[in-house]
């Protein structure tokens, strides 16, 4: 009885120090990550023209419609630039009936934020407004660096 009493002790004890040997092993260290942007070596510029019929403008006074054509242009510039940065969603449809096309329609949206644009120039090309921007990606960076919020750990969970 003592011999299985000494094989099962002997059991136990190297159990236990195999499970002690790796739990030495995956021990669990406490850190704190801290993050740097990297600055890019070159940003590109890019540029976008909109343009705005000055007397398709609705009002009867020409210098009104003048200056409602000044805001249209730059809105479609804005929209151009919004184009370029973020792309355009386009939506399509055709139906058919009796292998013969019915109807066909597309639709495009652009969603964005552009911030750092500068107008250009602003000038009137015969009846028409137009209006050209610039979008500097360094003023970007610049201004995401200024913006970005620092961020700390809630609660970390080991399994």
């Amino acid at each position: 009885m003592s011999r299985l009493l000494f094989k099962s002790y002997m059991l136990f004890i190297v159990v236990v120090t195999i499970s002690l040997l790796l739990v030495s092993c995956t021990s669990v260290y406490d850190k704190h990550v801290q993050w740097q942007t990297v600055k890019p070596k070159s940003f590109p510029v890019i540029t976008a023209t909109g343009y705005a019929p000055i007397s398709l403008q609705k009002s009867e006074n020409k210098t009104q419609r003048m200056l409602m054509a000044i805001n249209a242009s730059k809105l479609a510039a804005y929209a151009e630039l919004a184009e370029q940065v973020y792309g355009q969603k386009i939506n399509g449809t055709t139906t058919m009936s009796e292998l013969i096309m019915q109807n066909q329609s597309l639709k495009s949206s652009v969603q964005g934020v552009i911030r750092g644009a500068k107008v250009v120039k602003s000038y009137p090309v015969g009846d028409t407004y137009a209006t050209e921007l610039s979008l500097d990606f360094k003023d970007v960076y610049e201004i995401f660096e200024t913006m970005k919020r620092d961020r700390e750990i809630k609660a970390v969970n080991y399994y």
